[in-house]
């Protein structure tokens, strides 16, 4: 198979962690018999200094040519990088949002995985956690309340301020259809999260995705209230395969999961359009702090690739080789110090790009 990757390597570590991924992709390539051909594109920091803006139209433009997009991280030290001193517009963060605007990524994948050799990190009970936990989080991501009409006003000499959350049912069935697609890849079980028994939009998510299920009679379906979904997440996460949610739900209960894990480092991010394209990304930030310092934890990256196989390219196989690279790592003792235990093997990040390129079978 042919794929055309775009790469951002993006800013701070970002260069470092990207460079690892594109070596485990092109080990699955030489393994699997796939060719890979990488065009390298400027956003974030690393655009302003060439082009004076975090994303050009070009960009754009090369990335939509590209089968998906891996990503590094976006931004710099926001106390002391010049980038910050302009205005928030032209800042490297305005460029992630404009890019997603730009190719129409509209459904966020977060999955929250919990390695059994990183089990100590997790700060639930052995007893909720029992043999580990793996889920995806479906969000919403360009609509709700943080793309509705806002406004502050003075009323009656009293000031007020107005967020209008807004979907259309074309919004969500296009979302519900990425979740249960996901679904049917894995345990075949989406929890949709609404607050139908208070909000209109809720009814009508909760209206649509029943609708969507009737195309997949194999996945189950169940409706969760947002509140009681946070309290499950932390008393029994194991019982998740999918959630489904809207923007603002997503954004908090995607927080709330990754850190049940207790490794941020590790964890990956995907976001896609109506078509087989998507955005990979890792779940952390760009730690400006340890650039440049072979330090930073490239796993999250190389996982983050791992979805761009599955996802933008149908190859499961190969994913599945590469996540099972990793995991082999970690049973091997081999830690970046942002995870590193007692008894484990201290390495860098070249290293840990290394270790899971030579374990790709």
């Amino acid at each position: 198979m042919n794929l055309k990757i775009g790469v951002i390597k993006g800013d701070g570590i970002g260069p470092e962690i990207v460079t690892e991924a594109m070596k485990v992709l092109d080990k699955v390539a030489k393994r699997y018999g796939h060719n890979i051909e990488y065009r390298q594109l400027l956003m974030g920091g690393a655009s302003i200094d060439v082009h004076g803006v975090p994303l050009t139209d070009e960009t754009v433009a090369e990335a939509k040519s590209c089968d998906a997009v891996l990503m590094g991280s976006i931004g710099g030290n926001t106390s002391t990088s010049p980038w910050y001193k302009l205005e928030p517009s032209k800042r490297p963060e305005a460029g992630l949002l404009a890019i997603r605007k730009g190719l129409n990524l509209f459904a966020n994948i977060r999955p929250a995985y919990l390695y059994n050799d990183l089990a100590g990190a997790c700060p639930l009970k052995q007893e909720i956690i029992g043999d580990g936990f793996d889920m995806v989080i479906v969000r919403e991501l360009t609509g709700g309340l943080y793309f509705g009409e806002r406004h502050t006003e003075t009323v009656n000499g009293v000031e007020q301020a107005t967020d209008t959350l807004v979907y259309s049912e074309k919004e969500i069935r296009r979302v519900a259809i990425k979740a249960f697609e996901i679904a049917m890849k894995r345990k075949k079980k989406v929890t949709s999260v609404d607050k139908a028994n208070v909000l209109d939009s809720s009814r009508l998510w909760r209206k649509v995705v029943a609708e969507v299920a009737k195309d997949y009679p194999e996945v189950t379906l169940e409706n969760m209230l947002v509140d009681n979904c946070a309290m499950q997440l932390v008393m029994n996460p194991r019982q998740f395969d999918v959630i489904l949610t809207e923007n603002m739900f997503g954004d908090i209960l995607s927080d709330e999961a990754s850190m049940i894990t207790g490794s941020i480092g590790m964890l990956s991010s995907a976001s896609l359009n109506e078509s087989k394209f998507g955005l990979y990304e890792p779940s952390h930030g760009s730690a400006p702090d340890i650039a440049g310092k072979d330090i930073a934890n490239p796993l999250a990256t190389i996982l983050s690739a791992a979805m761009l196989l599955r996802y933008s390219c149908d190859l499961d196989k190969e994913a599945l080789a590469v996540e099972a690279a990793v995991r082999q790592v970690l049973a091997d003792g081999y830690r970046t110090g942002d995870i590193m235990s007692e008894g484990c093997t201290k390495v860098g990040t070249t290293q840990m790009g290394d270790l899971v390129a030579e374990r790709i079978h």
